[in-house]
């Protein structure tokens, strides 16, 4: 398999131009969306492709919805309980593909648990950097039940929940290979 301009390395996500996100459902007729604005990204590119990996440790009370009051009840003992579980950290177990997708098997732990997350990822680019480093670009998606997590504070309302189970977590990881690695 060929990978225009693919990178054997250590690679680490540059915060400006990464993000990692979420959504849920809220009031049954919208969602939520929010990011962390904290997280250390390390991915290891191989000779191989199916063997790199990755691992993230994502601070929890970094969460930003845009709405102070929510953020402060996310970091309550109702949701993630940082005061227990201050980071949600992710280990990849194997690369994949799957058609023309990349499927990224791994482990997620959050609030204590720990899980398979299967991510679907799409590989954007390998290339040089305006200031003489190398740079790749990854995008990656996933969903999570909640209550799988322990994370099952569930307020009812007319038709469902005030704040639904499932969460799509959304990755845009650009990364730049490590000099020193």
């Amino acid at each position: 398999m060929t990978i225009p301009g693919y990178r054997v390395g250590t690679w680490t996500a540059e915060p400006l131009g990464s993000a990692v996100t979420f959504s849920v459902r809220h009031f049954m007729i919208s969602k939520a969306h929010g990011r962390f604005t904290d997280f250390d990204v390390k991915i290891t590119t191989a000779e191989d492709p199916l063997e790199s990996s990755v691992t993230a440790t994502i601070d929890l009370a970094s969460v930003n919805t845009g709405v102070a009051a929510r953020d402060k009840h996310l970091l309550s003992a109702d949701y993630f309980d940082i005061a227990s579980y201050p980071t949600m950290t992710y280990a990849s177990t194997g690369l994949r593909r799957d058609g023309s997708t990349w499927l990224v098997d791994g482990s997620l732990t959050l609030h204590g648990v720990t899980l398979p997350v299967p991510l679907a990822m799409e590989l954007n680019g390998f290339g040089p950097d305006p200031f003489g480093g190398q740079r790749a670009g990854f995008s990656a998606t996933a969903e999570i039940s909640r209550r799988d997590f322990g994370i099952d504070l569930m307020v009812p309302m007319a038709g469902g929940f005030v704040v639904g189970d499932v969460v799509s977590i959304g990755l845009e990881i650009q990364a730049v290979l490590d000099v020193d690695a």
